[in-house]
């Protein structure tokens, strides 16, 4: 079987640089918001173009308390409406719901599954305060479109980049990015995974990394003295050491994963399935390589008697999900053919030529 994604295999060549870091965190004997956090928190944000990175509990945490963040600065305040895109995963709008706020859901492109910023104008309201920008399977938004919406009403925008690690490291830094801020998760699928749950804020905004700081810990900048009603959800020490050690390797990484996009992209010819757009410039870094198909259960088994193992990248849309029964009623087409007709082919840096070969002529041969 070739596997989805093989983490065993993604983490071997770091198992005696692991074993050397967990050492030296005993031996250091500081396991809460040590030099490892500070070291991967001053690496990730000289690597995204930021001034400042803030280590979390996870990437859920890390869009929670950006919105927060925003409500102590009095940017944002209850009942305040965020857009996001329809067909992103559950955590996005779950995030919003937390910092009580109100989502604002907006169709995506179907070409690129990311938000369509044509749609956007006709959702802003007076309440609208946010943007909230899912970079999905890899894919940058449209951040130039967006961004001028949201200069000119007057917008943040906070980018969901749980799944886009790396996917600004070769553009130049953008304006919007001065007073933004971006949420990434460290979950060990990811681009740049952990071996456990992990996250991270990155902003070039002062105010906000300074509230954040302590928002994480408590809402107290020094101890045992709280400004704010804060949580705890600080990265530990030892996971910011393993991802010390793997964010070099990051860029090679990324490029591994374009070169299989490339060829699935160049040698998958069958017209039962829809491949993902891309430009090929490096404005995706292919967290996920999804197609759409219009009998994917059909296509899932094939590939599983075939042993190419697949995963569905997301079966139910936000809006059809039982928690939200409130929002049964309404229609959003273009994401409920996505979330219809999505599957995830592997794709990792560990995927060899020739399981790339067969997951090529087994596609062709459907």
């Amino acid at each position: 079987m070739i596997p989805f994604l093989d983490l065993k295999k993604i983490n071997e060549p770091y198992e005696t640089a692991f074993q050397e870091k967990l050492k030296s965190v005993l031996e250091n004997g500081w396991y809460i918001l040590g030099k490892e956090v500070e070291t991967f928190e001053k690496a990730f944000a000289d690597y995204c173009h930021s001034k400042y990175c803030i280590g979390v509990g996870n990437g859920f945490d890390a869009l929670v308390l950006i919105f927060k963040g925003y409500i102590e600065l009095g940017k944002l305040k209850k009942g305040d409406e965020v857009i996001v895109p329809a067909n992103t995963y559950i955590a996005s709008i779950l995030a919003i719901l937390q910092a009580d706020l109100v989502p604002v859901l907006v169709e995506p492109r179907l070409e690129t599954y990311n938000i369509n910023p044509d749609l956007i104008l006709e959702k802003i309201t007076p309440k609208t305060k946010a943007i909230l920008v899912v970079h999905l399977y890899g894919q940058l938004a449209e951040m130039d479109k967006i961004s001028e919406i949201a200069n000119n009403n007057n917008l943040l925008i906070i980018e969901d980049a749980a799944q886009s690690h790396g996917i600004e490291k070769n553009l130049k830094p953008k304006s919007y990015n001065l007073k933004s801020a971006s949420a990434y998760s460290f979950y060990p699928g990811k681009n740049l995974g952990c071996l456990g749950d992990g996250g991270a804020v990155t902003t070039n905004d002062e105010a906000l990394a300074k509230v954040l700081f302590s928002l994480r810990n408590y809402g107290s900048e020094k101890k045992y003295h709280n400004e704010y009603i804060g949580v705890n959800s600080r990265l530990d020490e030892l996971q910011a050491g393993f991802l010390n050690l793997k964010l070099p390797n990051l860029d090679s990484d990324n490029e591994k994963r374009r070169t299989i996009a490339k060829r699935y992209l160049s040698e998958i010819k069958n017209s039962k399935i829809v491949l993902p757009f891309w430009d090929f410039s490096n404005n995706h870094v292919f967290h996920l390589f999804v197609v759409r198909t219009e009998n994917r259960e059909k296509l899932q088994e094939y590939l599983a008697q075939n042993n190419i193992q697949t995963v569905i990248h997301y079966p139910i849309p936000p809006h059809q999900q039982k928690a939200f029964s409130e929002w049964k009623s309404l229609s959003f087409p273009i994401t409920e053919k996505i979330h219809k007709e999505v599957l995830s082919l592997p794709i990792s840096p560990v995927l060899t030529d020739s399981e790339a070969d067969y997951v090529i002529e087994i596609l062709n041969q459907y």
